[in-house]
C-alpha cells in the first residue's frame, strides 16, 4: 500500500476494544466486522486496550485496504526488540497497513513505571536501531513534550479523550505535516440525561488516572469538573452525543481545529468489548458527507 500515512488512514476510523479480541469464538465475527468497516469506507481500525501486532493480524487478514493500528501498545508491557520483530512480520504479510501506536500507559497499570518520557525516548531509539520506520509509528501524546516527540520521532499523534481545543494546540506543536488523529467517543442517544449517564460510565475509569485528569486541567477544567463522575461541561466537551447530525457537527469541530483523522469510539448499552456494528453503519454517513 503506497501513499502517506494520512492518505492511508483517511478522514475517519473506528476505535474498538472488541476488534482486538483473542477469543476463538469471536474470530469470525471480528473478521466480518472488519471487512464491513472497510466496505463502509472507514480508513482505519484502531485497536483499543494494550494491543499489539498479534491483535492486529486477524483484522489485517480479513481486509485488503484498511489500516490497522494499536491504540495503544504499552512500552512497559512489550519490549522494543519483540515489537520490531512483530512489526517486520506483519509488514511482510500486509505491506504498508500496520501502524504501531505507542504510549506510556499509567503508573497505576505498570509496576515499572518510571521516568515515562525518558523510557519512551529509549524505546524509540531501539525501534530506530531495529529499522522500524518512524513514518509507521504514532504516539498517544497529550502533553507538549510528547507531542513534540510525536513530531520529531514518529509520524504523528493519536490523542485520546481530548477536545477540539486540545486538537488546535496539538496542531500548533506538530506543525502541518504530522498526522493528528484524535479519538472521539460517540453516544448515539438524543436524550441528554441518558447520553450523559452512558458517557459517565465510560469516563469513570479515566477519572482515576492522573495522565488524563492533568490533561483536563491543562485544558481549563477545574477540580469541580472532575467530581461526581464529571460535570456536564466536561462530559459535553469530551463526548459527542445525539443524532448523526449533531455528532457530525462535533467531528467537524475537530477537523476545523486541525485534525487529519478522527477515530470514533462508540459507547452504548453493550459491553465495552462488543462490536457495535449498527452504530458503525449509522456513523458511516459521516464519511460520505
Amino acid at each position: 500500500m503506497s501513499g502517506t500515512l494520512k492518505e492511508k488512514v483517511g478522514r475517519y476510523g473506528v476505535w474498538s476494544v472488541g476488534l482486538r479480541s483473542e477469543d476463538p469464538a469471536c474470530r469470525t465475527e471480528v473478521a466480518e466486522a472488519a471487512a464491513e468497516l472497510e466496505e463502509l469506507g472507514y480508513g482505519a481500525a484502531w485497536l483499543g486496550g494494550s494491543s499489539t501486532a498479534r491483535h492486529a493480524a486477524p483484522v489485517l487478514e480479513a481486509t485488503s485496504r484498511l489500516a490497522v493500528g494499536t491504540s495503544i501498545q504499552s512500552i512497559w508491557q512489550y519490549d522494543a526488540e519483540a515489537s520490531a520483530g512483530a512489526f517486520a512480520e506483519l509488514e511482510g504479510a500486509h505491506p504498508g497497513r500496520f501502524v504501531l501506536g505507542l504510549g506510556v500507559s499509567h503508573a497505576q497499570r505498570a509496576e515499572q513505571y518510571r521516568r515515562p518520557y525518558s523510557a519512551l525516548v529509549s524505546y524509540l531509539d531501539a525501534l530506530d536501531a531495529a529499522e522500524v520506520p518512524a513514518g509507521r509509528r504514532v504516539l498517544a501524546a497529550l502533553g507538549p513534550k510528547n507531542l513534540e516527540l510525536s513530531r520529531d520521532r514518529a509520524a504523528g499523534a493519536i490523542p485520546y479523550l481530548v477536545t477540539p481545543e486540545h486538537t488546535a494546540e496539538a496542531r500548533e506543536i506538530l506543525g502541518e505535516d504530522p498526522l493528528l488523529a484524535p479519538e472521539l467517543t460517540v453516544v448515539l442517544e438524543t436524550d441528554p440525561a441518558r447520553a450523559r449517564a452512558r458517557a459517565r460510565e465510560s469516563l469513570a475509569m479515566y477519572l482515576a488516572l492522573p495522565n488524563y485528569t492533568n490533561s483536563f486541567l491543562r485544558l481549563g477544567f477545574t477540580e469541580d469538573d472532575l467530581t461526581d463522575g464529571g460535570s456536564d461541561r466536561l462530559i459535553d466537551a469530551l463526548y459527542a452525543w445525539g443524532d448523526e447530525d449533531r455528532i457530525g457537527r462535533r467531528t467537524a469541530a475537530f477537523f476545523e481545529a486541525g485534525a487529519d483523522h478522527v477515530a470514533l469510539q462508540v459507547v452504548d448499552d453493550g459491553p465495552r468489548d462488543g462490536l457495535p456494528r449498527e452504530a458503525w453503519r449509522r456513523l458511516a454517513g459521516l464519511i460520505a458527507g
